[in-house]
């Protein structure tokens, strides 16, 4: 085991305010980065679990609401010419005004009809999926029960983080769109950050006044293959068929897009920006005043050493090597911190998304923040002279 980390492990009190400096640094940039992708996988939940192995959107669509996704109805037929596919339907959605049914008992006081509240207006998105088994439009997470409900008419599913927005709960009555509909399901871990998602059939949907089959133009397309494993070759197959007429994307190459036009938003880029200065700023300024102060504590042993003919270039490396350790440490706590903080935001139904490559870049920074705290703090060597021992 090196001096360095010998030190670290032995006197760790000492190192923990550099430690725990660098953790809350990443907490920041991570928590705030993860939320703000979190939001953009709630609006795309739905498709992003849908049994799809490739999705169609027009030629200029660069990710899902960025740009036109839209297609005519006449590219079904030619998305089927295609020998690997063997479902393609349109992903329908409407928007509609929802509002609660507050059904009062007669024998009700004004203070229990008051406590009750009055019925809630919201305008909401309707998402549309089909029920026959099997259907691509179906999220892979939805249960049987669920699906089963919603095969009903005049039934629709809410997420369990609009219902206090909506006024309603499981089984009840509320109007949309002038339509008499029933709460039959609530779904979880498809947040509703700003507008209200309900789910319906396509029966439902027609039910109520919506876009019927005879549409022109209809939504993205969700294409299911035979072999989903060959679903980059057959969208690059039906890319070329189609010449220019649409884009043939994977769900993968889709779900990339989207999080990658989350950050084409300027008012984001200054969020994390921000983030990312003052992480560092605290990080650097925390780091390097705790080192120091450590190094100062270990000041007569560091005289020892130069005492035994152990050279300034050699304590350097030994504070570089201090420092990358401490580096290291405070990655670990990070994460730990960030995935107990994502732990509690998921118990709110909020999400907060940790991506590989974001644990790469923070990971990476805080390192490089603790080396330069480090290399900052290598003036407190020279007062490591062996004379002051016989002092």
């Amino acid at each position: 085991m090196s001096l360095a980390l010998a030190t670290l492990l032995y006197e760790w009190r000492r190192y923990m305010a550099a430690v725990m400096a660098l953790a809350l640094s990443g907490l920041l940039v991570m928590a705030m980065t993860g939320l703000f992708i979190g939001i953009g996988r709630g609006f795309t939940a739905q498709i992003d679990r849908a049994g799809a192995d490739v999705m169609v959107l027009a030629p200029g669509a660069k990710a899902l609401g960025n740009g036109p996704s839209g297609v005519p109805r006449r590219f079904i037929p030619l998305v089927y010419r295609h020998p690997e596919v063997v479902q393609v339907r349109a992903l329908s959605g409407w928007g509609g005004q929802f509002q609660s049914i507050k059904e009062y008992d007669p024998t009700e006081s004004a203070a229990e009809r008051a406590k009750r509240g009055a019925p809630r207006q919201e305008q909401v998105q309707i998402s549309v999926i089909d029920t026959a088994p099997g259907a691509v439009t179906i999220p892979t997470d939805y249960s049987d029960e669920l699906v089963n409900a919603l095969r009903q008419p005049y039934t629709v599913a809410v997420d369990e983080t609009a219902l206090r927005r909506l006024g309603v709960k499981l089984g009840d009555k509320a109007l949309l769109n002038g339509n008499t509909v029933t709460v039959a399901a609530v779904t979880r871990g498809y947040p509703n950050m700003m507008v209200a998602q309900i789910v319906v059939s396509r029966d439902t949907l027609r039910m109520i006044g919506g876009p019927n089959d005879s549409s022109l133009r209809v939504g993205p397309l969700m294409v299911k293959l035979r072999d989903p494993t060959r679903a980059p070759i057959v969208a690059a197959q039906l890319n070329e068929m189609g010449g220019g007429q649409y884009r043939a994307w994977t769900r993968g190459e889709l779900a990339q897009a989207n999080e990658a036009s989350m950050f084409e938003e300027g008012i984001l880029v200054v969020i994390i920006g921000g983030c990312v200065v003052l992480g560092t700023i605290i990080g650097v300024a925390i780091t390097w005043q705790t080192l120091r102060g450590a190094i100062m504590a270990n000041i007569k042993e560091f005289a020892s050493l130069r005492a035994l003919g152990v050279g300034m270039g050699s304590l350097r490396r030994i504070i570089m090597e201090l420092s990358f350790w401490v580096g290291i440490v405070g990655v670990l706590a990070a994460v730990l911190l960030t995935w107990l903080v994502s732990i509690l935001a998921l118990a709110g139904a909020v999400i907060i998304a940790i991506t590989p490559g974001m644990l790469i870049v923070v990971g990476g920074g805080l390192i490089l923040i603790a080396m330069l705290s480090g290399m900052l703090s290598l003036g407190v060597l020279k007062n490591s002279q062996p004379a002051d021992l016989l002092r």
